[in-house]
This record gives C-alpha cells, structure tokens and sequence, in this order.
C-alpha cells in the first residue's frame, strides 16, 4: 500500500478469539473503520506497535516526528473528511506532548480518539520510569477519558470512545493502557456503542420553541445571522443556505464558521470579531434580532460583553445546553442539532428581503474597502502584502482549495480574503490559537481529502514550531503546499506593541534560517519570493506543482491587520487604523 493513502479494505469481526490486549486494540480500531492513524512509537506501547506491524495492510500508521504533530494532523483529517481523527502515543512525555493538540481540539470540538500507554498498572503511583499521571492531566481538556487496567475491557472502551468523541458536540477522548494490559489475553469481542445511559449528545427539538422563534423573526425589521463552526459539525450547510435565501436575513460568520456558506453568497456580509469586517462589527449592535447558529459567543467576537447586542432579542441555536446563556443572555435558546433545527424553522419564517438594512452593510463595506482592503489587496508601496498573497492564491485555486492557517496576522488576513465555494475548506485553530498548529494539519487535511488541494499559509514564527513535520511530508510523499508569510517578526504580538505598548518590540523580532535551504535538506522543492513581479508566477508554480512545494513570500516588516477590535472593547468600537 502507497504511504499516504487510507486504506479502504474492510475488516469484520470473525466471532470470538483468544487474542491479546494490544491486539484487540487494532481490532477495535478496524471495526469502528479506522483505516489510518498518526503516532510516535515508545516502550510503553511497544506492544501495540507490534500488532501494528502484522496488520500495516489494513491500517496505515503515520509517523509524525513530535507527539503534538500528530494530534494536530488527526485534527486537520478529522476537520476535512469529517471522521474522528485517531493519535496513539507512548506514556510519559509522549502522552504529554499531546495535550496542547487534545486542548486544540476540545475548544474546538474536534472528534478526536487518543490512546497512550502506562507504566504496567503495579508500577503506576511509584514514579517508574516515563510514568506521568495523564488521566488527570487531560481531565479538564478531554470529553471523556480512561484508564484500561485489564484487557478486557479494550473493546467496550474503545467503542465508547468513538460514540463520544464523535456523537453531539464532538471532541477529544483519551484513552491510557498499561503495558501488562496489552500482553494480557481475553476472549475477544466487539459491539459498537449507540448509546450511554447518562450521557445525552443532542437535546430534543421543541416545536412550540420553533414556533416562538418564527414569530420573532417574522416581526423582525434588522435581524442578522452569525454563524460558526456547528454548521459545518452537524452538516447543515445546505439548510443553513436554504434558510438565509428565503429569509433574506444578512448573514456573517465567526473564523471556524467561514466556507460553511460560500463566500460569494449575496448574503455573506463578512466575518465578526477581533479583526473581522467593519460593518458586521459595528452593525451588530444595531440589530434587532440576532440569531446565533452554531457558535458559542467567544470573547474575541463579542468584545465587551456589557455592549454587546443589548439591542437585540437573541435566539441561540446550539447543541450544547452549557453554552446557552454562558456569555451572552439570550431570548430564546434553540436546544438540539442545527440541522434539523434549521429545516423545521425555514417553512415557518415568511419569505422576505431587506434591501435598506443591506444596504447599511453595503454602505459601511465602502468605508472599509478605502480604508483598509484598496491598500491590502492592491498596495503602492513597495513590500509584498499579506493581503495580495492570498488574492494571488484566490486567483490560482478559484476557491476550491481547503486552506490551512496558523495563528496571528497571517491567519486574521487569509481568513478575510479567502475565497471559498465549499465546505470544510477553511482549517485553522480558533479558540485555543496554537502556533504550530498549521503544518502538521495540512497533512492531516491532505490525508483526509486527497482530492483537493490544501495549502498551508503560516507565519515564520508559527512555522518554527513544528518545521519538523517536513519531515513526515517527505516521507509519506504528501503534495502538500506550504507557504510561509515571512515578516521577521511575531506579527500580532508586535502590532500589539506598536498599538499599545508604544513600540517597545520585546522579543518579537524573529532572526531566521534559510527557509528555502531547510525545505530542500528535506528534498521539497523550495521557492523564494521578494519582488511583487514575481509572485503571481510563484503561486501558480506552487499550485500546479504534483510534488510537496514549498514557498516563502517575504512581506512588509510592520504591517498591521485592521479592522481591529482593541481587546475588551465595544464591537462598535472596531478600528480602521
């Protein structure tokens, strides 16, 4: 079987066997259809490593070159193919390298099954060797997690762990093994979990809640929609779309919320947040009604949470009950799974347009459009922009690309300009906002939709933190794209600096390698990009490249992102410059 490839052969369950512990662990995998996971072998998971090996036809193993890497490669597949991402990982440091990504991924509800192994369970408690206590490490960052003493409980823990992590709202579950539990045999069996008796993944839908909400929004005279990530996560794209058009009502989206709805759409009016666009900011204090789909009220879209939409009766359409009324209060809560949420509400809302309150957006777009996207997107003065990098990009992939970003101005920029006609294309790291988390994610991406091509746009800081994953590209033969977005310096936190701190650079400026260098000790191949003459011809060399491509486009030293929300501020308080 080629590397890099899932491998699509089905494996059953051939009745009961007498096998070992670490055995039934890649049997469980196979029967929940795992074909493919990322991980970084060590002596206290040696044993399933070895029952890897017997079955490396059925089950495709990533070596990663850092434990982190690999959660955030299962992050990147489960976000692009839309399945539950699958890590496995020593004890000790291993399990601990971990946890940046399983935190990633919590915060971000990302489905997502961990499995570590643990110092033989007579030793756990006496500081063995590489012993580390990750079942409360990872409590406050897991759905769900579990210690495994005994081999037979493998199969019913591990079928546990993917109805958690992947049913409701998704996220990480971690499941620890100690060595003696793997050698140890059991008669094996398996049978998927369908349910838990305490646990309830989706609320039921209330009708006469449905009927409340049309009769609001039927009322309503300014009434604007801000969809997130849920959209994407209960797959309701196109419900989502049938309900905008015949609503009328403008639409915007949060960071993890962008492709849900093409970006092309008439009534995709922007992003909200810290360096969203001005007019869905600033008019989402002037609202009527605001219906929140499938986002969870983060700090960075609401700013000052004492000014945010008091205006507005609030309708909040979530599948988790913890997050109704955590930051925002809200009018009325919409319990239960967006999807058929949205397909009930739709026949019940009138059909309507707004053109006057549109046209407020459109007016406010204007403003924006001088002050900040004309000298982004078509800048006079001599540095390359951040800004037409990512028009160049939009201009080579025309929107069917999944693009993958870091964190910092990069990011803030690509997700502004990038244009999307599909779904699950927009990959990044929201609520945690991990450097480091880009490269290892596009392969995950790359692995979890083959077919499209993905593009990782990084910033020279971010990059740094996983570089070693060039590594895992060469080996496993991944056309991955990367593109690094070199201003020498921690972009965001030195805008921050020059913003607020009166320009006292503390440790912001970054001295770097030879990137190109470093890309081909790794045999990719490598461009350099440092004149505006040459960086449409570069693009397009690193798009219709077959191979992975790597390329650094070097951009203006002290650029900053507007619009900006300062921290804690009004929404209505967003900056231009």
């Amino acid at each position: 079987m080629k590397k890099g490839k899932s491998n699509t052969k089905k494996y059953s369950n051939s009745g009961e066997s007498i096998i070992s512990g670490a055995e039934a662990v890649i049997r469980s995998l196979l029967l929940e259809k795992v074909d493919l996971l990322y991980g970084y072998p060590g002596g206290a998971i040696m044993p399933v490593y070895d029952e890897l090996f017997k079955y490396r036809d059925k089950l495709n193993h990533i070596l990663v070159r850092h434990e982190q890497g690999a959660t955030h490669a299962a992050q990147g597949y489960a976000r692009a193919s839309g399945k539950v991402g699958v890590v496995i990982a020593t004890s000790g440091p291993g399990a601990t390298n971990l946890v940046t990504g399983i935190t990633d991924a919590q915060i971000d509800s990302t489905p997502l099954v961990c499995i570590t192994g643990q110092v033989a369970s007579h030793l756990l408690g006496s500081d063995a060797f590489q012993e580390t206590d990750i079942i409360g490490i990872s409590t406050p960052v897991t759905k769900w997690n579990y210690q495994i003493t005994k081999a037979s409980e493998i199969p019913s823990i591990i079928a546990k762990a993917f109805y958690i992590a992947k049913s409701g709202r998704p996220g990480p579950v971690l499941i620890d093994i100690t060595k003696d539990a793997q050698f140890e045999k059991f008669k094996f069996s398996y049978k998927k979990c369908n349910g838990i008796r305490s646990y309830v993944p989706k609320p039921q839908l209330s009708e006469e809640i449905l009927t409340k909400a049309s009769k609001l929004i039927n009322k309503a005279k300014k009434p604007l929609i801000v969809f997130g990530q849920g959209v994407i996560l209960g797959e309701a794209e196109k419900e989502l779309k049938k309900f905008v058009e015949k609503s009328g009502i403008p639409s915007v989206w949060t960071i993890l919320g962008l492709s849900a709805l093409p970006t092309s759409h008439p009534l995709n009016l922007g992003m909200v947040g810290m360096h969203g666009n001005y007019a869905p900011n600033v008019l989402t204090n002037q609202c009527d009604v605001l219906l929140a789909i499938g986002m969870r009220f983060d700090d960075r879209v609401t700013g000052d949470l004492k000014t945010y939409a008091k205006q507005a009766k609030v309708l909040h359409f979530e599948i988790d009950p913890s997050e109704i009324n955590k930051n925002v209060k809200v009018d009325i809560a919409i319990l239960g799974d967006c999807k058929e949420s949205l397909s009930k509400l739709t026949p019940l809302i009138n059909k309507k347009e707004y053109p006057e309150w549109i046209k407020q957006f459109k007016d406010l777009e204007k403003i924006e459009i001088d002050k900040v996207i004309k000298e982004d997107l078509y800048p006079k003065k001599n540095g390359l922009t951040m800004g037409e990098t990512i028009s160049a990009v939009n201009k080579y992939t025309k929107g069917d690309a999944i693009i993958v970003t870091d964190v910092g101005q990069h990011q803030m920029v690509a997700c502004r300009y990038s244009k999307f006609i599909k779904s699950k294309s927009n990959i990044t790291s929201g609520g945690l906002g991990t450097m480091g988390f880009a490269l290892p994610a596009a392969i995950g991406a790359k692995m979890g939709a083959p077919e499209r091509e993905v593009i990782a746009i990084i910033g020279d800081g971010g990059y740094q933190m996983t570089i070693q994953e060039l590594g895992t590209i060469f080996q496993n033969k991944l056309p991955v794209k990367i593109l690094v977005l070199n201003n020498d310096f921690l972009g965001m936190v030195r805008q921050w600096q020059q913003l607020f701190f009166e320009k006292r650079y503390a440790e912001t400026e970054m001295v770097n390698p030879d990137f190109v260098a470093i890309a081909k000790g790794y045999y990719i191949k490598a461009n350099r990009v440092e004149n505006r003459k040459d960086l449409n011809d570069a693009i397009k060399e690193m798009i219709l490249s077959k191979e992975p491509y790597f390329l650094e486009v070097c951009v203006e030293k002290e650029d900053n992102v507007f619009p900006m929300i300062p921290s804690g501020e009004s929404v209505s308080n967003i900056r231009l410059e």
